[in-house]
Formats: structure tokens, sequence, C-alpha cells
């Protein structure tokens, strides 16, 4: 029995792990780019604010985990172990790239690979929810930054209304923006931890034959171990990866920097809360950054950086990788199953 929890814990832990480097990215990429804080507290804030939203916001997120796409009697210690090592492997590639890649669009796609296998996919709940979000959120992402960018914060600096050298260097804007990148950490919460909870939490309402109603119980204390696996996936891979995003797409100031997180988080948190979509927090906002390079740099120049290529590169490849190790290792499962 304790074999039965210990081994896919142990995977969702080192998934946590992988998933807090990946997403240390969109949290504090703006305040890093806007040269606010030391690298050396991200690591910190970000894991307290992720550990906060995945307790206080990310129930119906883990649902649609671990009960939304797969039945939760087919979440077995095989299924269970097979999901989360094939996400932590596609995360582990894009983490050692220097990366940031979408979590949840790798977990989903790895439950679906046992999901077409037994012929038991929620269709419905993929086509018609979660597919649809998926290209939606980053799509708004992009125009609302972009927006913003070129119509509202762009003309007012052309008509010489900008803040002074005093209050631009302000302790007081310097707070918003890091409140604005633990608002950022703090989505994550909502949504990304539920990507190791779910299906944990599922296999554990299996094997322990749990009742119904006290599912959510299950949920949280499997938070309370995977959550703060993200504050360590931080300070090992966080420091590459918001040096991508923040330094390397395109400089911008602290102002860009508020305007990219609360875009950008504001849509995970819709996704997460109202209908407890898996959404990908790093896309939407590499998408907003790119909609104020665009409209600092225009299309032309922003897309000739390296960095922006290689991030679709990679957003493409991570999910499928994710897709296509659930599904051999499952296929694999079920031959060596009937050997015996």
């Amino acid at each position: 029995m304790v074999t039965i929890f210990i081994i896919p814990f142990v995977i969702a832990m080192f998934l946590a792990v992988n998933m807090g480097g990946s997403g240390t990215a969109p949290a504090f990429s703006a305040v890093y780019g806007a040269d606010i804080l030391k690298k050396s507290l991200i690591p910190g804030l970000f894991g307290i604010a992720v550990f906060l939203g995945a307790i206080i916001g990310g129930e119906e997120t883990a649902k649609t985990i671990g009960k939304g796409l797969l039945a939760p009697e087919l979440f077995t210690f095989t299924t269970v172990s097979i999901i989360l090592l094939s996400v932590s492997i596609s995360l582990l590639m894009a983490n050692v790239a220097g990366i940031p890649q979408s979590t949840s669009q790798a977990t989903v796609l790895a439950v679906i690979g046992p999901a077409v296998y037994f012929n038991a996919l929620n269709a419905n709940k993929l086509f018609y929810e979660i597919l649809p979000t998926w290209i939606i959120m980053p799509i708004a992402s992009f125009v609302v930054s972009f927006i913003i960018g070129k119509y509202i914060y762009k003309p007012m600096r052309k008509m010489g209304y900008t803040f002074s050298r005093r209050l631009n260097e302000s302790y007081v804007l310097k707070g918003v923006i890091i409140f604005m990148s633990i608002y950022v950490a703090f989505s994550i919460g909502t949504n990304n931890v539920a990507n190791a909870v779910g299906p944990i939490a599922s296999l554990s309402f299996n094997v322990l034959d749990i009742p119904a109603n006290n599912y959510p119980e299950v949920l949280i204390l499997a938070t309370l171990i995977i959550a703060p696996c993200f504050g360590i996936g931080s300070s090992i891979f966080g420091h590459k990866l918001v040096k991508n995003t923040g330094k390397e797409i395109v400089l911008f100031g602290k102002i860009e920097a508020v305007i990219i997180a609360f875009v950008s988080s504001s849509l995970l948190l819709t996704a997460s809360l109202i209908k407890g979509i898996p959404a990908s927090l790093v896309q939407l906002n590499v998408s907003a950054i790119i909609g104020i390079g665009v409209a600092k740099l225009g299309f032309k120049n922003i897309f000739r950086k390296t960095e922006v290529n290689k991030f679709f590169v990679m957003w493409f490849i991570a999910p499928f990788l994710a897709f296509g190790l659930s599904l051999l290792f499952t296929y694999l499962s079920d031959i060596c199953n009937l050997l015996e």
C-alpha cells in the first residue's frame, strides 16, 4: 500500500519541481526584465504565492485534470505514474533548453494518452472547453497588450504624459510591479499545481475507497505535499528561464511590466476559477510580452528575434512528446500485463 503512493508522489514532486522552473518565467520575467528584484529573492516569493493560489483556488482545475478527461477509476498506480513521468520528461527537456513551457498543455495531452488507448476520453470537455480556451486566450493576451501598448501607453509617452524620474524610481511603483508578479504566481497556483495534484488525488480516491464528498480534502492534502516543490524548481531552473523571457525577447520598462503581468494573470485566473480549465500562463505571458514588443518595435523586428522562434517550436514539441510518451508507456504496460 505504501509503495502504491510513494512512487507516484515522488514523480509528482519531480514534476512540480519542473513546473516550478517553467512557471517562474511568466511570473517574474517582467520584474527581472525591468531590473527591480534580485534573482535570489525570486524563488521564495514565487513558492509562497504558488502555494497560496493552490490552496485557495486550485480545486476546480484539479478536478478537471483528475476527473474531467479520464474516468477517475482509470487513474490506477500505473496510469498515474505514466502520466506524471511523461509530463516530467517533456518539461525537463524544455527547462534544460531554457524555454518556458506550458505545463498544463503537456499534462492534458499526457492524460489524453491513456484515455485514447482505453477509449475513455471525454471528448466534449477537450474539444468544446479546453482547446477553444487554449486558442482564444493567448490571442486575447496578445491583442489586449498590443492595444494598450500601441493606442494608450505609447501615445501617452509621445504626448509627454510620462512618469517623472523620481516617481519612476520610487519604491511605490516598484512595489506595485512586485505585487503584480506575486499575483501572476498566485494564478499559477490556482491552475498549474493541479497538473500534479489531480492525478494523485484520483489515485488516492480509488485506492483508499474514500467517500465522494471527501474528494476536496484529498485534493488539499496532496496540494500541501506537492505545492512547495514549485519553489524548489524555481531555485534550480528559474534564473535561466526568467533571463530568456525577461531580457532576450524585448527590453521593457516598469509600466510595460505591469501591463504584462496584469493581462496574463487575469486571463489565467478567469480560466481557473470560472471553468477550471488547465491553461498556459507561459503562453499568455509571452503573448503579452510579444504584444508589447510589437507595439514598440513592429511585427518584423520582434519576430526576427531567435528566442521567439525557439518558444514556438518548443511549445509544439513538448506537449506532443508528453502525449507520445504517455501513449507508448500505456501500451507497453498493457502488453506486460497480458504477458503475465
